[in-house]
């Protein structure tokens, strides 16, 4: 009789054992198409599946920190909840006036201080570790891994970097995607992120981070296997030297065997999953948005979105003037007329108005109160490009200095990282800016992560391979272009600087450094200020060439930066895409195509039913595929019932300006 008492007692704290070892959960999305299982066992896995596609195989989700303490392996939960949300919040500086947010989530409490959230939206999933330490830790690692049941095909940006080579973890996060299967993963190397796979039935899915706040960004490898990736993360910098260009990068010559030192009670960033059933809509995606910390500044009226005159791109090449131009106040003086003459917000001046090193020492032939002074007798703001390493020699000081003197922002460049370090720094900028109410645009590296909804004075990223890069390269650019909409632009802004005068055919087009020139058409720029996202967008030719244009100038100077609403109306993955905006009652449209020439429909069936418009139209003109600039301007009047059909030329496009009879 006692053995059997006895034998029934171990079966019961086996079972109990077993049971707290082994449990499944499951959190589907407010629809019911996405469904996430969640399996703890030795290791922590999510599987992810739309209606009846296998989107994620099971793939671990561990965070490692102190000595070697594993988050995440034989882990015991303790309990779990379950909750549903819906709301809704204003987005003022974005491409909608609002956002809604409907989503389930998941909470599971696990024994030894810590959680892991899950939620499940109608167009995506999400997870994050959260511990509750009472004293600090040291993530040494985590673990994300990115599992498939098949080979599919994946769009990939390769980190490819030659400042310094044996570390592969500074980059300007600039390049075109590699198309190819996730089997063919380049050895040996590191890719960032957004990155999109492609399923059957026209489902694709975009991998990204939002919240890498006091952590490192994310980068992935191939896993070992033929389908599938794994994380890698810069670790914490200990020393440094200057290199790179000029020797304002700072390069990593030491590194810890850790991740961050960081608070014990905290969240982790997300990891993210957006999950398209068609093409377009991932070219109006807000989950960055919905996963971002809201902001930390609560007075925002004093941050103008805007259009900016820029000054490098076209190399100060204005001519027909009585003044030799270039970086002095003569120059900058006619810029600002050009500004003030077509109602653009801001002039920045790039590189060479101040000392690369020491940007409170000023270029003697710039008198910085001059143009400060003439800029707001013509209401145009002036913005300075400063390096990150200068900048960050006394912040707060630099700053105060030039906001005191009436400088609206910076533009800063070279950060080229994102290790914990520099992610802290770029936290630290933020704010300090904010103080000070002065804009940021992150030039030269960082790609965003959802800090613009928590720094709304965060108007721009670059952390694209944009016109800037474009002027000396030959790569297909016009593929790019109808790329990044649907994958980069998911995760925020982009300092593209687009906006060229002078457009070049595939078989046409040099690389110049005075007189650059873009690959497609002139509509084509033209529909980039619709379609990229950038609420401090650059006019990067000088105002000379505009002025030859004033067509087209005067169309992009009437384009805003901001919007109340997007519609995405068609569009695939590197071939086109079409988009239409409104800012108040005025409808922007913007499409363009890759190298083949296509036609398109446009259907205006998104306008409300009630109105007619009156339609000024950009289209390629006849000649356009040997005579990029030819271009066709037209004005008609359309309503919701309206469809109309255009060929788009090679690297063509179509844009429309809509505003009510």
């Amino acid at each position: 009789m006692k053995n059997t008492f006895f034998l029934l007692i171990i079966l019961f704290f086996s079972t109990l054992s077993f049971s707290q070892k082994k449990q499944d959960f499951i959190l589907n999305s407010p629809n019911g198409k996405i469904e996430i299982k969640i399996a703890v066992n030795d290791k922590i896995t999510w599987t992810i599946s739309h209606e009846k596609d296998l989107i994620l195989a099971p793939s671990a989700m561990s965070l490692t920190i102190d000595e070697n303490v594993i988050l995440g392996k034989n882990a015991v939960v303790l309990n779990s909840k379950k909750e549903s949300f819906s709301n809704s919040f204003a987005s003022p500086i974005y491409k909608k006036k609002s956002i809604k947010n409907e989503y389930n989530q998941l909470v599971l409490n696990f024994k030894n201080d810590f959680s892991i959230e899950y939620r499940a939206f109608d167009d995506g999933v999400a997870y994050r570790f959260v511990t509750k330490k009472k004293k600090d830790i040291t993530v040494k690692n985590e673990e994300v891994v990115l599992n498939f049941d098949q080979d599919y095909n994946s769009l990939i940006p390769y980190v490819r970097d030659l400042r310094n080579p044996k570390d592969p973890y500074i980059s300007s996060f600039e390049a075109h995607y590699e198309n190819k299967k996730i089997s063919e993963f380049t050895k040996d190397t590191l890719a960032f992120l957004p990155l999109l796979v492609d399923f059957k039935n026209h489902k694709k899915a975009v991998f990204f981070e939002a919240n890498v706040e006091d952590y490192p960004g994310l980068f992935v490898t191939n896993n070992g296997s033929k389908s599938g990736f794994e994380s890698r993360f810069s670790k914490y910098p200990l020393q440094e030297t200057n290199g790179g260009f000029n020797n304002i990068n700072r390069l990593i010559t030491e590194r810890a065997d850790y991740l961050v030192k960081t608070k014990g009670n905290r969240n982790f960033p997300w990891r993210i999953i957006v999950i398209s059933e068609s093409d377009k809509e991932l070219a109006n995606n807000d989950m960055i948005q919905k996963l971002a910390e809201p902001s930390k500044i609560k007075d925002i009226s004093w941050i103008k979105p805007g259009k900016v005159a820029w000054d490098w791109w076209n190399d100060w090449n204005i001519y027909n003037v009585d003044f030799k131009a270039g970086i002095n106040t003569k120059t900058y003086q006619h810029y600002i007329d050009f500004a003030a003459k077509n109602k653009v917000e801001y002039v920045v001046l790039d590189e060479g108005w101040s000392l690369e090193e020491d940007i409170m020492k000023h270029n003697p032939n710039v008198d910085l109160k001059a143009l400060i002074a003439y800029g707001k007798e013509r209401n145009v703001g002036i913005i300075l490009w400063s390096s990150w390493m200068a900048l960050t020699k006394n912040t707060a000081g630099i700053f105060k200095n030039y906001a005191d003197l009436g400088i609206k922002g910076f533009k800063v460049d070279f950060l080229d990282r994102d290790d914990a370090k520099m992610v802290n720094s770029v936290y630290d900028i933020s704010q300090k800016a904010a103080d000070h109410k002065l804009l940021i645009d992150f030039h030269g590296m960082y790609k965003p992560t959802g800090i613009q909804r928590t720094y709304p004075n965060i108007l721009n990223f670059e952390g694209v391979k944009g016109l800037e890069n474009n002027k000396w390269g030959t790569d297909d650019v016009p593929t790019y272009d109808c790329t990044i909409p649907f994958i980069r632009m998911i995760a925020g802004p982009m300092d593209y600087t687009p906006g060229a005068m002078r457009n070049a055919s595939k078989s046409e087009f040099k690389p110049s450094h005075s007189n650059p020139m873009s690959q497609g058409t002139r509509c084509h720029q033209l529909a980039l200020y619709t379609i990229f996202e950038a609420p401090l967008q650059m006019m990067a030719d000088s105002p000379t060439a505009y002025s030859k244009e004033q067509e087209s100038t005067t169309f992009i100077a009437k384009t805003p930066t901001v919007f109340d609403e997007t519609v995405a109306l068609d569009g695939e993955v590197g071939k086109f895409v079409a988009i239409a905006r409104k800012k108040e009652n005025t409808w922007y449209i913007g499409a363009i195509t890759n190298w083949d020439s296509r036609e398109i429909t446009i259907d205006f069936s998104f306008l409300e039913k009630s109105k007619k418009f009156e339609a000024e139209i950009f289209s390629d003109g006849l000649n356009a595929d040997k005579a990029a600039q030819d271009y066709k301007r037209e004005i008609i009047t359309v309503d919701a019932s309206t469809k109309l059909k255009y060929r788009l030329a090679a690297g063509g496009g179509l844009a429309m300006i809509l505003e009510t009879k």
